[in-house]
């Protein structure tokens, strides 16, 4: 198990685990977990590591078909300027890979921003801890757990 499933079922959260074949090829982890799992990409979300003000972490969860606004995650997060945390350090500071970074279960809680397509949707999916493993919950579950806000973050490709 990962530290996200671990975690869930600590808090007693409901969800459904979702397992697919990663593919190594994919250049998309997250339209891979679309493709695989037949599911909207708006249902699909990534989590991505940014630092805000070239110090703070943070951490957003946008859908896997839109891009990360980094001008409005650095305001969710009071600060001036957010760019994307190399790959190694978001490896380190979460405890997961690149292609498979939950926002659950990470080393240490970190402000999180969910983007706010998440809030009127009855379930979402989001990394499980590993490449080919998602899981489905509800949004205010996953906002729960995290102690997170929504926030309009996403932009369209």
């Amino acid at each position: 198990m990962t530290p996200a499933i671990t975690a869930l079922r600590k808090h007693k959260i409901s969800f459904e685990i979702v397992e697919y074949e990663h593919d190594p090829a994919a250049t998309s982890y997250g339209q891979e977990a679309a493709d695989a799992t037949g599911t909207d990409p708006a249902f699909i979300f990534k989590t991505l590591m940014v630092m805000v003000d070239g110090k703070r972490p943070a951490v957003a969860v946008v859908p896997v078909d839109k891009q990360l606004d980094l001008k409005a995650i650095a305001a969710a997060a009071q600060g001036k300027k957010a760019a994307m945390a190399a790959q190694d350090e978001a490896e380190r500071r979460t405890g997961y890979v690149v292609g498979g970074i939950s926002p659950i279960g990470q080393k240490k809680l970190f402000p999180t921003f969910i983007d706010q397509s998440a809030e009127s949707l009855s379930t979402m999916y989001v990394s499980g801890g590993r490449r080919g493993l998602e899981v489905c919950l509800a949004p205010h579950d996953l906002l729960g757990i995290l102690d997170a806000q929504f926030v309009a973050l996403a932009t369209s490709e």
